[in-house]
């Protein structure tokens, strides 16, 4: 198999893992409030808010000091390795990395992934986890 065909699946695959980290903060949020409104108590599930928290907590951290995720730079990475420098040839990958990776001054992510965390935090008082 090519080298570089094995790079490019790779750097999919971290893209691909990226999203579902991001889909896990976002949904989760979301299925909490849902879950405090609808008496769901599996959302009250202590481990799966700390998972939850830190996760944001790690997103707010990265904004607030300037730090690229990881994940990117790993992606970024192999697609150089690969020779890749943009998504041509993957449907998923272009899709991906157009929700992913979208422009903005970086105040306004500091300011979103903070309120964001913030609203994290509030969810924990008003839909308690379970001790």
């Amino acid at each position: 198999m090519d080298t570089n065909l094995i790079y490019l699946v790779v750097a999919d695959t971290v893209l691909l893992i990226h999203a579902l980290f991001v889909a896990f903060v976002i949904l989760g949020l979301l299925l909490v409030l849902a879950g405090g409104l609808l008496h769901w108590s599996w959302v009250r599930n202590r481990r799966f808010r700390i998972a939850h928290l830190a996760a944001i907590v790690i997103v707010v951290l990265q904004s607030c000091f300037s730090i690229i995720c990881p994940l990117t730079l790993w992606e970024m990475n192999l697609r150089e390795k690969a020779g890749d420098t943009t998504y041509p040839g993957s449907f998923v990958a272009h899709w991906l990395e157009t929700l992913l990776y979208y422009r903005a001054p970086e105040w306004v992510f500091i300011v979103v992934y903070t309120v964001f965390g913030a609203l994290v935090v509030a969810s924990w008082f008003w839909v308690r986890p379970r001790p």
